[in-house]
């Protein structure tokens, strides 16, 4: 090979290093196992645990302003089967609200729908009891849809918009593909998936550090 061509491969190189260097890096990913939890409005706060009472943070959640609190709640499915010490995620909601895993909503006997955070006309209820009272919640109980919380920054990178969807694959030697991974986009998230207890121990997510979340 002459100087010339040499000098010609070593430039391309060159460009081709600095080029991948001016681009933006690839977004920390990050993928929790969402235990069973619930969140409450202030008038089932206030009959679950007295007039005016606010909710007391236990540690904050990985979502900025998101946490769990200390007090929780047991809920009570069908034929009286029941789950204790429900935890509350704050803060408030404009309407209560509890996500189980599969197993648990069986456990319960409840029939639950996989739902977006919110949608939840057409669910099932159930009953919530707290130190100072009860609540008959008549729906409200989903199998939370795995998602993914992403800042716009995260949606240009992965060239996706609000309510796309997009797939996560999990490594190891339980590795799974999940589909259907819905995307939520909002100005003060950080690049995060959600998703069930089920799903996690199904995929062996607390052994693997191999995930990839593409279109």
């Amino acid at each position: 090979m002459d100087r010339t061509a040499v000098e010609r491969v070593v430039r391309e190189v060159v460009l081709q290093k600095l080029a991948e260097a001016e681009r933006p890096g690839q977004p920390k990913l990050v993928v929790h196992a969402s235990a069973r939890h619930i969140h409450v409005c202030r008038e089932d706060l206030d009959t679950l645990f007295g007039p005016g009472h606010e909710l007391t943070v236990d540690r904050p959640l990985y979502q900025e302003g998101n946490f769990a609190a200390k007090e929780t709640v047991t809920l009570i499915g069908p034929r009286s089967r029941l789950i204790s010490n429900l935890r509350i995620l704050g803060p408030l909601r404009s309407r209560t609200q509890v996500e189980l895993a599969f197993t648990d909503a069986v456990s319960l006997g409840l029939d639950v729908p996989i739902r977006l955070s919110g949608d939840l006309d057409g669910t099932p209820g159930a009953v919530l009891m707290g130190p100072k009272g009860v609540v008959e919640m008549k729906d409200g109980v989903i199998r939370a849809a795995m998602h993914v919380h992403m800042g716009p920054g995260d949606a240009a990178h992965y060239g996706v918009e609000h309510g796309d969807e997009m797939k996560l694959r999990v490594g190891g030697e339980a590795g799974l593909t999940f589909d259907g991974v819905r995307v939520r986009v909002g100005k003060d998230f950080r690049l995060d998936v959600h998703m069930d207890t089920d799903e996690a121990n199904a995929c062996g997510l607390h052994l693997t550090k191999d995930i990839e979340l593409f279109r």
